[in-house]
């Protein structure tokens, strides 16, 4: 997209409703622009083909051809960020969305509705705020990222040794857009028997770590919940931050901790790493993976300087290049690895005598 120019949506929906609201809420946005709307996945495909949209907003749950359908699609003929719209924010039908995360699509929020006027400013600015940065990610084909050997990386200004990772206490992991089918990607790898608990912060919209968290266990052999302020980790669990808070380790306890003044990111992967790196030091490993900007870089690197081993997701299979590459650049990260050999590597370190 030039610089300076207005930034072009399509708005894809099944309701005139929804729709009108959509495009009233982008459109009070002076550098925004709805060329086309779409009322199933169909006319989707064929506007993104025709328009060329800078960004397209994408519901589900449609007539003719389904939000699914048409992410899968686009993404694989003619790419574009596409922001998954969803009044699903609990029950089955949340899902549905994640799945569209899947496919390609960057992230999910949650569709305004009439009975949500009270709300209605912070939803809407919350959606504008979305459109503006993803519609900056450079898409690509939808394809999965092909195994290649581990990037090892130069020690770097490292003042404590490498763990001895066969003593591990715990897997700390930071993700952000792209992050929920990263996640499915690793943690759906693990097996049951994995001998370490894992906790996740993930930036995500309020209310969807509910449907996230079930989304993942339907693909996951361990346990994936929802982390509880005061509960006690447990091996073979996967623990999720929630949305307006940090997520701190304390040994083997978790605590919530209100977002620091200013706070960009919440839930923090670098109050989640820096806690760990703590009380943990060298019996912990941390992981990013994609997201845009920075967060979990410095938490990371405090973790890499306590002797615990660090993970980076590599560029390739990346959909945001920004958190991994702040790790790799910074030091942070000792090693870099496609998204889909992580998995093995985690085992591989947790085996370890």
């Amino acid at each position: 997209m030039p610089a300076g120019s207005r930034i072009r949506v399509v708005i894809v929906d099944d309701s005139l409703v929804a729709r009108e609201m959509l495009t009233q809420i982008l459109t009070s946005d002076p550098d925004i622009e709805v060329v086309g709307v779409a009322s199933d996945g169909q006319e989707a495909i064929d506007a993104v083909a025709r328009l060329k949209p800078d960004l397209v907003t994408m519901d589900i749950h449609m007539p003719k051809m389904d939000g699914i359908e048409a992410v899968e699609h686009i993404m694989a003929y003619t790419p574009v960020p596409i922001l998954v719209v969803s009044s699903s924010v609990h029950g089955e039908g949340v899902g549905r969305a994640f799945d569209a995360l899947g496919r390609g699509a960057l992230e999910v929020v949650k569709k305004p509705e009439p009975r949500d006027w009270a709300e209605l400013e912070r939803i809407g600015s919350e959606i504008i705020r979305r459109v503006r940065i993803l519609s900056r990610v450079r898409v690509i084909t939808h394809i999965r990222g092909k195994l290649r050997p581990p990037e090892h990386l130069p020690e770097g200004p490292v003042h404590a040794p490498m763990p001895h990772v066969g003593g591990s206490a715990v897997v700390a992991i930071g993700s952000s857009t792209g992050g929920p089918s990263a996640l499915m990607t690793v943690l759906g790898a693990l097996p049951g028997s994995f001998a370490l608990p894992v906790v996740v912060a993930q930036h995500i919209a309020d209310g969807f770590i509910p449907g996230l968290v079930a989304w993942l266990q339907t693909g996951c052999k361990l346990r994936v919940v929802p982390a509880e302020d005061g509960a006690r980790m447990e091996a073979g669990h996967v623990y999720f931050a929630p949305t307006g808070l940090n997520l701190e380790v304390d040994g083997a306890t978790l605590r919530f901790t209100a977002p620091e003044r200013g706070q960009l990111y919440i839930p923090s992967a670098d109050t989640l790493f820096r806690s760990v790196a703590r009380t943990h030091g060298r019996h912990a490993i941390g992981v990013i993976l994609t997201g845009m900007g920075a967060d979990g870089a410095a938490g990371m690197k405090m973790m890499r300087e306590a002797g615990a081993h660090t993970i980076a997701q590599d560029e390739e299979t990346s959909t945001v290049y920004g958190m991994p590459r702040a790790a790799k650049e910074m030091g942070a990260a000792s090693t870099v690895l496609p998204v889909g050999a992580i998995p093995a590597e985690l085992v591989a370190m947790t085996s370890e005598d």
